[in-house]
């Protein structure tokens, strides 16, 4: 990526809040609030665990082909058509999750949402870092204030979704869509409010040979992470929802998620900064883990606050440790290669995740082993990034 030609005229924190609209829509209201209503969509439409988590692997099957497209559509279309388009797609995919309840126009507005929040997460995130750079000393503060607009959306869905479904009943889903949709809709006004730079272009000679063997541990583990992670979001609330937690309960686990990714940048500040291999990726990985874990040990209030804080926290800081990787073992001409390749890793890992753990409760009959195999996973994942040493320079090419 080249810098922009001149600097944006919105002041830039300001700017990069309103571009994390983006992810706010897109990935905390458009994928993550479906596990608020997967429980009473499930009971009403039949559904088996399989085709509910085939719900999110869908999600994830789009969000892995948009990501992949991304530099290509933006390359196209432009930075503010990428990312306001791609989040009205989302708005529009919302929308149509709340008028049918037909398996397969589910599954295709789940497609879409997917694509459209890769596009505005991937050109929101990669302006939003170009943004940053233009003032060194607040680059990572600046960013951060990307990667939360995620955490955003959890937290908002989480106060309103729990409760709409309270007061309407069971069978009310539908009406939750609805609202994320209006939700949404008024995230998304601010796109419109704001001049988008467009200034910041790919260079073409960006890419460069990227080897996969000496980063092949890492590429297990993060896929691990995608498969680990997205069991957990998927699944959880409906694990609350069955030991007993009314709508108080599942807003307040959904709020403290959603919240710990606003201190996530300073919780790992110093671990981030460390250069050794797969460390970084490793502690953050294993914090994951054993937020996954605590639910396993009962359902008391206490238990599951903690796992969501513990889970949260470590949850946002993931692909930010696998950046800081990239960044710390690559030249500058080579982070669009290897990011695209941790990208693929993780996509086909959460692809996988919440289909093969909604098989496996069907099979044994209860959401503590979908637990179990999410944290089981993570912690998998945190032992194969701790083997993973620094990569070696690569040589210079003969002309």
């Amino acid at each position: 990526m080249l810098a922009p030609d001149r600097p944006p005229v919105a002041h830039p924190a300001r700017l990069i809040l309103t571009l994390s609209l983006a992810a706010t829509v897109g990935l905390g209201i458009g994928r993550f609030a479906y596990a608020l209503v997967l429980p009473d969509m499930r009971e009403d439409l039949g559904w088996s665990y399989s085709a509910a988590g085939f719900m999110n692997t869908i999600n994830a099957v789009g969000y892995l082909i948009g990501a992949l497209l991304a530099s290509r559509l933006i390359q196209r279309v432009g930075w503010s058509a990428a990312i306001r388009g791609g989040t009205v797609a989302c708005v529009a995919a919302l929308a149509t999750c709340a008028l049918t309840g037909n398996f397969i126009a589910l599954s295709l507005a789940r497609l879409v949402l997917g694509l459209g929040a890769a596009a505005g997460f991937v050109a929101g995130g990669a302006l939003a870092a170009t943004i940053a750079q233009s003032r060194p000393e607040r680059a990572n503060f600046l960013l951060s204030l990307f990667y939360a607009g995620p955490g955003i959306g959890i937290l908002a869905s989480g106060l309103i979704a729990p409760f709409t479904l309270q007061h309407f009943g069971p069978g009310s889903w539908w009406i939750v869509w609805w609202a994320m949709t209006l939700l949404s809709i008024a995230m998304t006004v601010p796109l419109f409010m704001v001049r988008i730079e467009s200034g910041a272009r790919f260079s073409e000679g960006s890419h460069g040979a990227f080897a996969v063997l000496p980063v092949l541990i890492y590429l297990a583990a993060y896929f691990l992470f995608g498969a680990g992670y997205i069991a957990y979001m998927t699944f959880m609330i409906a694990y609350v929802r069955d030991g007993g937690g009314g709508a108080a309960a599942q807003a307040a686990f959904w709020g403290l998620i959603g919240m710990s990714a606003f201190v996530t940048p300073w919780a790992w500040r110093r671990v981030l900064a460390l250069d050794r291999g797969g460390l970084a990726t490793a502690i953050i990985l294993g914090t994951n883990a054993l937020g996954a874990a605590l639910p396993i040990l009962g359902h008391s209030p206490a238990w599951l606050g903690i796992s969501a804080v513990v889970f949260g926290v470590a949850f946002f800081a993931v692909v930010g440790s696998t950046t800081a990787f990239v960044r710390f073992n690559y030249p500058p001409e080579m982070w669009p290669t290897a990011i695209a390749a941790m990208t693929i890793s993780f996509g086909v890992g959460q692809t996988l995740g919440p289909i093969v753990v909604g098989a496996i409760t069907d099979a044994l009959g209860s959401l503590s082993y979908a637990l179990n195999v999410s944290a089981a996973l993570l912690a998998l994942g945190a032992v194969l990034a701790l083997l993973q040493r620094k990569v070696r320079p690569a040589k210079a090419p003969v002309p």
